[in-house]
């Protein structure tokens, strides 16, 4: 695997102020990426530099899909709509309301998004490719993390979150790989695909894995994909999690599927994920 770690900070783009935050450009190189991808990574303020950084501080770690959507509204999907998580993660950590953490946001592969994202072949889209990203996740793209930043690798601080598509390849990626995942963010996730085969995945689990898991839906989103969520929530409290406490289920009012709706349900997620523990 080839990496670069092309700036040492990434200064913001965006049309209105912004306050910096220590954001690092990476490369990473593997076949089963297809080629090289880029990653963007957030690291709290004291991670290093500064007179009072701890050297030896391990951080849990969230990874991210959708990496263009996440920290710089020119790369975003929707140009000046992005998710803004640096900007909320620092404010949350300085008010002492979550953890100090990492976040990585990988970025899709384009025209190849839904491949990658989707467990199986949807009869009208597709899809079906998620095994060879997930093994690049498991087997590039943690490791170099681990390697590379101060994390706490252990399951219970990684994290794996996404929207859309994004947060579909989450939960199939964590029910394949609980030992390695044990916190979900779930956003918007397309549970339709494949006839709600995620919720059938869920279904078929013997035993509850110890995950805590952040789902959300907007209702603007339309009654179907409301349905479909609930549906989803039902399946994960019949194996055995419970809402509000290893479970958070959020039906945002009047959301719809944009980059601006789950902007606006980062610091609860982050909230719920990441607490301060005393």
């Amino acid at each position: 695997m080839a990496t670069e770690i092309l700036v040492p900070s990434l200064e913001s783009t965006a049309s209105e102020p912004r306050e910096a935050t220590d954001l690092r450009r990476h490369v990473v190189s593997s076949d089963l990426l297809g080629g090289e991808r880029q990653i963007i990574v957030f690291v709290p303020e004291g991670y290093e530099g500064s007179n009072d950084a701890d050297p030896e501080r391990r951080y849990p770690v969230l990874y991210l899909q959708d990496g263009q959507n996440l920290f710089d509204p020119t790369t975003s999907y929707v140009p000046g709509k992005d998710w803004r998580v640096d900007q909320t993660a620092q404010q949350l950590i300085r008010d002492n309301k979550i953890q100090p953490l990492i976040v990585v946001g990988i970025y899709h592969a384009g025209e190849q998004r839904v491949d990658e994202y989707t467990p199986t072949r949807d009869s009208k889209r597709n899809g079906g490719k998620a095994e060879t990203y997930l093994r690049a996740l498991v087997e590039v793209i943690k490791p170099f993390i681990d390697a590379e930043y101060r994390t706490q690798a252990d399951p219970w601080n990684t994290a794996l979150g996404g929207s859309s598509l994004g947060g579909l390849f989450t939960l199939h990626a964590a029910i394949e790989h609980p030992e390695i995942f044990g916190k979900l963010a779930a956003m918007s996730p397309s549970v339709w695909w494949d006839r709600r085969y995620i919720v059938r995945e869920v279904k078929q689990l013997e035993l509850k894995p110890r995950q805590s898991i952040w789902l959300d839906i907007g209702t603007g989103e339309g009654r179907d994909t409301v349905g479909d969520t609930r549906a989803l929530r039902n399946a994960l409290i019949a194996k055995g999690w419970n809402e509000n406490v290893d479970l958070r289920y959020v039906e945002a009012e009047g959301a719809i599927h944009d980059e601006a709706a789950w902007a606006a349900r980062v610091g609860p997620m982050l909230e719920f994920l990441f607490p301060v523990t005393m």
